[in-house]
């Protein structure tokens, strides 16, 4: 059984009220629950973190490390654009993980479509609504079983 944490950023809780035309009608409580789902259907065990907070997020990455996490799914949200100190977290722990983002941000604003992520990530999943979290579970799942 690995370990999986899916990380959220900013304003993730606000799903379903937010823009929903760009976001969607599922809250984040819903997506987690349909994962927590598919992943323990997989024989693994999911953890979730939605934060504001970007230390709130880099200590829970920082965490990954004596906590034995296999992979994270990660939806960086804003942070994507302004946070090094994620990048930071993410590589001095070394835990491989997936990028996530709802909405395709190159149909976005400029200033979205650099991410600090996406050139040390595994994967990276755009503009698939939340159907970007399942893809991203699946491809961990087949990533985890390659391993064996």
């Amino acid at each position: 059984m690995a370990k999986i944490l899916v990380l959220n950023g900013p304003n993730l809780n606000m799903l379903a009220k937010r823009e929903p035309g760009l976001y969607g009608s599922l809250t984040l409580d819903q997506i987690i629950a349909n994962l927590e789902a598919k992943a323990k259907q997989a024989g693994h065990e999911l953890e979730t973190l939605q934060s504001n907070s970007e230390q709130v997020l880099i200590e829970r990455i920082h965490a990954c490390y004596d906590q034995a996490i296999d992979f994270i799914i990660f939806n960086p949200a804003s942070f994507s654009h302004t946070s090094i100190g994620l990048r930071d977290a993410l590589l001095a722990v070394g835990t491989p993980f997936i990028e996530v983002h709802i909405s395709n941000v190159y149909q976005r604003e400029a200033f979205r479509h650099h991410s600090y992520f996406s050139d040390i990530a595994q994967g990276v999943i755009i503009g698939l609504g939340p159907l970007g979290y399942e893809v991203a579970l699946y491809a961990v799942i087949q990533k985890l079983s390659a391993r064996t």
